[in-house]
């Protein structure tokens, strides 16, 4: 992205997109009185979130016994339910969704290809799917610390061993049906990348005719094989990332304030909720709406405009698409794929 003279003034920025990760599948009912088990409290949990400032709803669902739910039925009856109670929230399901232990000690495990594959076929459909790119390691527990964990079912030492090896499978052969799948049924792919390798896959796929629509991309920096901590990885993604592309932040722990901030000052958008931190920068536990409301806060402070449902379809460009790899690359303002005629001319960023 390029950085003018006039970049950090509210002015010259997008409005604030705040995603909301409510549901906190890792964690156990026990664990929070912020985790809802109900469908009626799922539900309200996205209809209190959105009420708070959150225009995107990132979505788990758990069965009613507290456990991480499988069952695309169960999603199904989810999406129905929220596209009645937060008819403007856009409703992005974790394609992740076997992303809790089925019983104690037990493994964290995805779910194998051809289920994952089956969140193209929810119905009603959401809005966005998230997909991961490469595999990778996702060991959530690498920046945890006994603070994060104390009181909850991850100070247990088998669950913790559980989630130090758990990996996210995202083989070539599966991201890019996956995504095929996800663009002919109409349901945007939001990317979630946790270094530059994974962006420039992405941009590959784009330029190879893989892929041509919106760009719509989290920084996931939650450690243990996805990005760390450090600012100047952030924004070295950042500037490596298109000008055309939305880009968000999401991390984890009592990191997600001062990292988020430095998003909100920058223009980017921001990710919170318990499925990434119980706390607040205080170390005090917080809640996903307290969480809305902490970077609603700082957005004004920075006098940056909240986005409202509408607004945030606009920004993610839901619904569109792009009928050719040029008329993509365009419209993302990448360099567009070099010509045969011309080999020895060097690219030029179009205008």
């Amino acid at each position: 992205m390029n950085f003018l003279d006039d970049s950090l003034l509210p002015e010259n920025q997008e409005k604030l997109v705040i995603q909301v990760a409510p549901y906190g599948p890792q964690w156990a009912p026990g664990d929070s009185d912020d985790i809802p088990v109900s469908m009626e409290a799922q539900v309200q949990k996205a209809v209190d979130c959105y009420n708070a400032g959150a225009t995107v709803l990132h979505v788990h669902v758990r069965e009613e016994d507290g456990k991480g739910s499988k069952r695309l039925s169960k999603f199904n009856e989810m999406l129905s339910r929220l596209r009645a109670a937060v008819p403007k929230m856009l409703l992005q399901v974790g394609g992740s969704i076997s992303f809790a232990p089925e019983g104690e000690g037990a493994a964290a495990k995805w779910l194998n290809d051809d289920t994952r594959h089956m969140l193209a076929e929810l119905d009603p459909r959401p809005d966005q799917v998230t997909v991961a790119i490469n595999t990778t390691q996702m060991n959530v527990m690498e920046l945890m610390t006994d603070a994060d964990v104390a009181g909850t079912s991850l100070a247990n030492p088998a669950l913790q061993a559980a989630y130090r090896d758990m990996i996210v499978p995202s083989n070539p052969s599966w991201h890019v049906e996956h995504i095929r799948r996800l663009v002919a049924n109409g349901i945007q792919p939001h990317f979630m990348l946790g270094n530059l390798t994974q962006l420039e896959t992405v941009e590959r796929l784009i330029r190879n005719g893989a892929y041509s629509g919106p760009l719509i991309l989290n920084y996931v920096a939650i450690g243990g094989g996805a990005a760390g901590l450090h600012p100047a990885d952030m924004l070295e993604f950042v500037r490596r990332t298109p000008d055309g592309a939305v880009l968000t932040l999401e991390t984890l722990n009592r990191n997600v304030v001062p990292m988020n901030t430095m998003a909100i000052a920058l223009g980017l958008h921001v990710r919170v909720g318990i499925e990434d931190t119980l706390f607040g920068p205080d170390g005090q536990r917080a809640t996903s709406v307290q969480q809305v409301e902490k970077m609603v806060r700082i957005a004004r402070e920075l006098n940056r405009e909240v986005a409202s449902g509408d607004d945030a379809r606009r920004i993610y460009q839901v619904g569109t698409a792009w009928s050719s790899t040029d008329e993509t690359l365009a419209n993302l303002r990448m360099a567009p794929n070099r010509s045969s005629a011309r080999p020895a001319a060097p690219l030029r960023r179009v205008a």
